[in-house]
């Protein structure tokens, strides 16, 4: 298996999205067929990658880049657009989609891997096929392939893998009934502390050189979110989660956080706002925290 090009600036993310109470939304081949060309639409409109799909009758998987940012506007515009398709050819004024979309951030390739697998396995699980080549609506027969679909950026899967065969052992040889995910401050992540260090011995990405497009110019490797979060907690004795900002060891605990997630795990400021512990502190001031916490560490 290749070196995965994956880097926190453009995360990427699980994400689906139900029909309401459950209905079958995209039962017909003309809907699965209207959710793709959207997909293809939006994908390009608002600047993200799909790197892996399967729609099912009653709801769809998507594994996506957010290069952009905008993936809510793209989630927007693509449930809104098949919604209005949707009560055109079925009438009806109610909701089509079970609440808004979900998504879960991957934390990192070893994780990536794994969600391609749950995501492609889909009908197999649902006993739709045995073979999860076969299905239709799922990205799993583009890839090594001839067929093109503009929607599907192949070559990012493709550089998981050394060629199909691997592909098509680790779809199958993983066929695992949930995701395994943890909560953070950052919200759901695919990943977690005992998952990370198992796919680490598993796949051990880097033993034989490293080709990550998340290094940094003085050579440092971007590192999982996971991973800077489990040492932080072994070396402070205690979890982020808990940190009490209104206490002054809980402030230089939370600068010594914010220096480890941009320095290490190269999260941008407008990421790092996301967390629960910095979700209180503005945009703008978080510049300034992070060039205070580093003047406190250097007088060490």
């Amino acid at each position: 298996m290749r070196e995965a090009r994956i880097t926190y600036e453009g995360a990427i993310h699980h994400a689906m999205a139900r029909g309401y109470d459950g209905l079958p939304i995209f039962k017909t081949d003309i809907a699965k067929e209207q959710l793709l060309d959207l997909l293809e639409k939006n994908a390009e409109k608002c600047k993200v990658s799909i790197l892996s799909y399967c729609i099912m009758d009653n709801h769809y998987h998507f594994i996506i880049q957010n290069s952009s940012g905008k993936m809510a506007e793209f989630f927007r515009r693509l449930n809104g657009e098949f919604a209005n398709f949707y009560r055109k050819k079925n009438g009806g004024r109610g909701y089509v989609f079970q609440d808004r979309y979900k998504s879960v951030l991957i934390q990192d390739d070893s994780y990536l891997l794994v969600v391609i697998a749950y995501v492609l396995n889909n009908p197999v699980r649902a006993k739709i096929t045995e073979n999860f080549l076969d299905y239709k609506w799922s990205s799993s027969s583009l890839y090594f392939s001839d067929m093109e679909r503009k929607l599907i950026d192949k070559s990012f899967v493709e550089e998981l893998f050394s060629n199909r065969n691997e592909l098509i052992n680790f779809v199958n040889g993983t066929n695992i009934e949930e995701l395994p995910t943890i909560k953070t401050e950052m919200g759901k992540i695919i990943g977690g502390e005992e998952f990370y260090i198992k796919s680490l011995e598993k796949f051990n990405r880097r033993k034989d050189g490293v080709s990550l497009e998340g290094i940094r110019s003085n050579d440092q490797y971007f590192e999982p979110i996971g991973k800077i979060y489990y040492e932080f907690k072994r070396k402070y004795g205690v979890n982020p989660n808990n940190i009490k900002t209104n206490t002054f060891e809980g402030k230089r605990l939370r600068g010594k956080l914010l220096i480890n997630l941009k320095d290490r795990g190269g999260l941008t400021y407008r990421e790092i706002k996301e967390f629960g512990l910095f979700s209180d502190v503005k945009f703008n001031s978080l510049g300034k925290m992070y060039s205070d916490a580093v003047k406190k560490e250097n007088k060490k």
